[in-house]
């Protein structure tokens, strides 16, 4: 049988007689004996496998195909850089090793070539477990360049000197200018960007005597709003260039450019912070909110840390509530006060939307005008925004949560020394704030009074700990049932009671015994472990068990939202699989290690 390389079979023979003799020159033939593997999860692919001769298995999520002469391994893979199959030989296989630099050089000069390697893997991803993992690739060929969020023009006029226009720049936030240059009866429109301001300043010419239609680049590539998204990535590589305009005729409707562009592929969070950046209105800022579940999703099922996603949410969230404050409050409340975020969101924790968190301190002696007012309106929009309000009421509508800074003080005081059973726990919650808008100054006023108050008082401290076993573990036995793979009868737990509480109060217990800074229950566990308050190895535990359950709620969250029911914390035993089994029966026995440690150190066990 011969062993040269086959350019019969498509996307290969798109390629010309240049560009074969390329592929020739660089590939490699390999054999592989039943049983070896071709390609392993969990690996950053730097090839392209072309079977040559034999038959390979790819097993990817449970799904499973039989992969013959002339079909690669994986395309996929080797554009994201990001594995989830394992490609095994079935028989003796001989397999065409491709460079990965190879390949993206064809895609960027060959467009035909291009086309049918996405046309390829458009057709795959009409399998649901490989849409799953492939999103950004099927959202690059069905998505319309019209359905992006495209970045609104500004027009500056083309007499303005550089520094006039770079002044403009700042005040709006941006970082290029479309230029209106007239000419006679006519006029063109050029864009101006940082590079030709470095350029500019080459110029002998001083900048601010130096017009910006002089310096402005008016060969500019456009699209119209109907092109996918894969034409303009392909423009975008073809012509050098990083933006292009998008125009309905003659009329421009914004900026496309290749950040955004390959934001979106990837998890649309650089968008949501555009959007949110740039919202003028209430209507533009909810566009924002909307995107952040469905940036979950792309991120959860692309691989990403449970840990990345939850910070990169909790910026967004703030972010949006900053937003929405300074769009909904006056001037004069928001440098008067200090907006809050608490709970899992303010110790950065929160993924999917729950619940409304929030409170607003007041300075001492302001008094403002139609303060209930502002304040409901901020919760009735989060409301529309996917927030949902929170069943213990701790929101800025409450006032408790919203008074001047000496009231608040003094409430600290009676949750500390006070007889209201809510008192260690509403102490708890303000613990884990944070200041997304206005000055924060207040928030550290409050929250210094509140450690000088506990550094007197263990008792309350102790107390407050002993929360730890409000939430028991189901009796019968229940855990130990967790390895089988069915148990006898339906079974429903609360994941925050028995999983994650206990690790958060018990960290934040112990982080307002010894004044810590730190928010973040990670953060709060490393701290404790540097300063040998708690063994490393149980810190070490403790966090990679956090993050277990964090990701078992998310995935469970997204089971519940594609089922139509309610986000909560409730866990069907059902829908688990053994391995989520096993790593939760671990996880108890790691908590009720801390449990203990907990007992002892605040002397609990009588």
């Amino acid at each position: 049988m011969s062993h040269a390389f086959s350019f019969e079979v498509s996307p290969f023979n798109a390629l010309d007689s240049t560009e074969q003799v390329l592929v020739r020159d660089t590939a490699r033939c390999l054999p592989f004996q039943a049983t070896n593997p071709l390609l392993l999860p969990d690996t950053a692919p730097e090839h392209l496998w072309v079977i040559h001769s034999g038959h390979a298995q790819l097993d990817e999520d449970g799904h499973v195909h039989v992969l013959t002469q002339g079909e690669a391994i994986s395309w996929r893979a080797m554009l994201t850089g990001r594995c989830n199959a394992h490609v095994v030989a079935l028989d003796e296989v001989l397999a065409w090793q491709i460079p990965k630099a190879v390949l993206l050089e064809l895609l960027g000069t060959n467009p035909r070539f291009s086309a049918r390697v996405f046309a390829s893997l458009a057709q795959n991803l009409s399998d649901d477990a490989e849409m799953d993992h492939n999103r950004e690739l099927m959202s690059l060929m069905l998505v319309r360049v019209k359905d992006m969020y495209l970045q609104k023009p500004f027009y500056v006029d083309g007499q303005l000197d550089l520094v006039s226009v770079c002044r403009l720049l700042s005040e709006a936030k941006v970082t290029n200018a479309l230029v209106r240059d007239v000419q006679g009866d006519g006029e063109r429109i050029g864009m101006f960007t940082t590079t030709d301001l470095r350029d500019a300043l080459l110029n002998p010419t001083p900048a601010d005597h130096l017009r910006v239609a002089d310096v402005a680049r008016y060969d500019l590539i456009s699209l119209e709003p109907e092109a996918e998204l894969f034409d303009a990535l392909l423009i975008m590589l073809r012509h050098r260039v990083h933006r292009v305009l998008v125009k309905d005729g003659d009329t421009i409707l914004g900026l496309l450019s290749q950040l955004d562009l390959m934001s979106f592929m990837s998890n649309h969070s650089h968008l949501i912070t555009l959007q949110v950046e740039q919202a003028t209105t209430v209507e533009e800022l909810q566009t924002a909110a909307l995107q952040v579940d469905d940036s979950i999703k792309l991120l959860q099922r692309g691989g990403m840390r449970i840990e990345i996603i939850s910070r990169l949410v909790s910026e967004l969230n703030s972010q949006i509530f900053a937003r929405l404050w300074t769009l909904l409050a006056p001037p004069e409340l928001i440098q008067n006060s200090c907006l809050l975020v608490m709970g899992s969101e303010g110790r950065g924790e929160q993924i999917l939307k729950t619940d409304q968190d929030n409170a607003l301190l007041l300075a001492n002696g302001y008094t403002p005008t139609d303060l209930q007012s502002v304040t409901r309106r901020f919760s009735d929009t989060l409301l529309e925004f996917g927030y949902p309000p929170c069943p213990g009421d701790i929101m800025v509508t409450n006032p408790m949560w919203c008074q001047p800074l000496a009231s608040f003080r003094e409430a600290i005081g009676e949750w500390l020394f006070g007889a209201d059973p809510e008192g260690k726990m509403n102490l708890a919650i303000f613990m884990d704030a944070r200041a997304v808008a206005g000055d924060a100054a207040l928030l550290s006023n409050a929250r210094a009074h509140a450690l000088k108050l506990v550094l007197g008082s263990d008792s309350f401290v102790s107390r407050m700990a002993s929360a730890i076993d409000q939430f028991p573990e189901p009796v019968n036995n229940w855990w130990k049932r967790l390895p089988l793979l069915h148990s006898r009868e339906p079974e429903i737990f609360d994941l925050k009671k028995i999983g994650t509480f206990p690790i958060v109060h018990g960290a934040r217990a112990l982080a307002l015994q010894y004044r810590l800074d730190a928010l973040g229950t990670v953060e709060r566990l490393q701290t404790l472990a540097n300063r040998e308050l708690l063994p490393a190895p149980l810190v070490r535990d403790l966090i990679e068990t956090l993050r277990m359950l964090m990701a078992l709620k998310l995935r469970n969250n997204l089971r519940q939202r594609s089922l139509g029911q309610p986000i909560s914390n409730l866990v069907e035993l059902d829908s688990l699989g053994a391995l989520d089994r096993d790593q939760l029966k671990e996880a108890l026995s790691i908590i009720r290690q801390f449990k203990q440690f907990l007992r002892h150190h605040y002397r609990l066990e009588g």
